[in-house]
């Protein structure tokens, strides 16, 4: 059966969060497909992983035996994430767009599972891997729009999922998600409105034409 890795980094909880609610539905149409698959969550707003120090930048590179404790304990760490990662068949990762990039928390989780030489690099271990990226922004930032050049949320993920990982990337888009609570916005709200529900309708699809594809695969 296949397995699902569901990620979500918003600050905002529950039905607050537009990215959620997009992972959300992802997640309960795949498992409509999939009732006897796994599915494994991190919510890396409420439990981040660590920043990469210099133990664990070091530690895939030392022989395991000549391990610090340090490295040793941060090795652990990474290598259980990148399992993780390897482990599944698709990805859903929910990323709010925030100052203009992603979360921190997302940034650090791609930093513990970029291992060059094993995930990333020449022979990726995920490589043609189908991650699904939800990508929400209280703002518009579409081609076209005066703030397109200071989209970097969208664009980093894809040039990195992409380029280090060799995976195959899909994004679900959310634009003008604060038209509703901030005034100066409210012209924008039946726009803010019509992406809502295109993304809402893009991630049921896209989420039953994977599992199907996949579930075809694997019989």
């Amino acid at each position: 059966m296949a397995t699902l890795l569901h990620i979500d980094s918003s600050v905002h909880p529950g039905s607050d969060s537009a990215s959620r609610a997009l992972t959300e539905a992802f997640r309960r149409t795949w498992e409509e497909q999939h009732p006897e698959g796994t599915v494994i969550y991190r919510d890396l707003a409420t439990d981040p992983v660590p920043h990469i120090d210099r133990h664990a930048a070091t530690a895939f590179m030392t022989d395991p035996a000549a391990h610090t404790p340090e490295q040793a304990a941060a090795y652990a760490q990474r290598l259980k994430l990148v399992e993780e990662f390897e482990a599944a068949d698709a990805v859903v990762i929910g990323a709010p767009m925030y100052n203009f990039t992603i979360p921190s928390t997302l940034k650090a989780w791609l930093d513990q599972v970029i291992v060059v030489g094993r995930t990333a690099g020449e022979n990726p271990s995920v490589k043609g891997l189908p991650i699904t990226v939800v990508a929400t922004r209280g703002g518009g930032y579409s081609p076209g729009t005066p703030r397109a050049p200071y989209e970097y949320a969208q664009s980093y993920l894809q040039a990195l999922l992409s380029q280090m990982f060799g995976a195959e990337v899909d994004f679900i888009v959310s634009e003008l998600t604060l038209a509703a609570t901030v005034p100066a916005m409210k012209d924008l709200l039946p726009l803010a409105e019509a992406s809502r529900a295109k993304a809402h309708e893009d991630a049921t699809t896209k989420a039953k034409a994977l599992a199907e594809r996949l579930a075809g695969a694997q019989a």
